[in-house]
C-alpha cells in the first residue's frame, strides 16, 4: 500500500572545501558563498566554483526529497561541470522540489570559516540565497562560525557548511 506524501520533510546538507592561494600561485578559485564573491587571498579548491554554501543547501533539498545527491547529479569526473556556477545545481534541486509538490519552509545554514569573517557579508548572502531559492529572505538564516583555531578549518585551510531545510507539501488545489 502506497503511503500518502508527508506534510513536511527535513534535509541536511554538508560541504567542505580546502582553501588555497588563488591562481596562479595556487589552485584556489575566488571565494564565493551563496553566490556572493568575498575578497580573500585564499579560495576553495573544487571542480565547480566551490561555493560550499550552495552545495550544502542543494544537498539538503535533495536529501529531503530522498533523491540523488549533488555528486551523483553533477559528478566532478565530468568536464561539463568544471568551473560551473553552483547556482545551476541549486536551481535543479529547486525544480525537483517543486516537481515533487513541495515548497521551501526555511533554510538554516552555518558557514564555518576562520577568515574572512562571514558577518560583514551575511545580509548580501542571505538576500542572494533567498533570491536563488525564490523565497522571502525571512525564510533564510545564515550563521558564521570560526573553528577557534582548531584543526585545518581553524587554521584557515578550509571552509565547511552545514545546511538544514524544511520542505512543506504544497496544498492540492481544491
Amino acid at each position: 500500500m502506497a503511503s500518502a506524501r508527508p506534510p513536511c520533510r527535513v534535509g541536511h546538507g554538508f560541504d567542505l572545501h580546502r582553501l588555497e592561494a588563488l591562481a596562479p600561485e595556487g589552485a584556489g578559485r575566488p571565494l564565493i558563498l551563496g553566490g556572493v564573491r568575498i575578497e580573500h587571498r585564499l579560495g576553495p579548491v573544487g571542480h565547480s566554483d566551490g561555493d560550499a554554501l550552495l552545495h550544502a543547501v542543494t544537498d539538503a533539498i535533495l536529501g529531503a526529497l530522498g533523491q540523488p545527491d549533488i555528486g551523483e547529479l553533477f559528478p566532478d569526473s565530468s568536464p561539463k561541470w568544471a568551473r560551473a556556477d553552483s547556482a545551476i545545481f541549486l536551481a535543479e534541486a529547486v525544480n525537483r522540489m517543486k516537481s515533487a509538490g513541495f515548497e521551501l519552509g526555511n533554510v538554516d545554514a552555518t558557514v564555518i570559516l576562520q577568515k574572512p569573517k562571514v558577518a560583514p557579508h551575511k545580509d548580501a548572502i542571505r538576500l542572494n540565497l533567498a533570491r536563488l531559492l525564490g523565497v522571502d529572505a525571512s525564510r533564510v538564516n545564515l550563521k558564521g562560525k570560526t573553528h577557534e583555531e582548531l584543526d585545518a578549518l581553524g587554521a584557515g585551510r578550509g571552509v565547511a557548511v552545514h545546511a538544514v531545510v524544511l520542505l512543506m507539501a504544497k496544498e492540492a488545489p481544491s
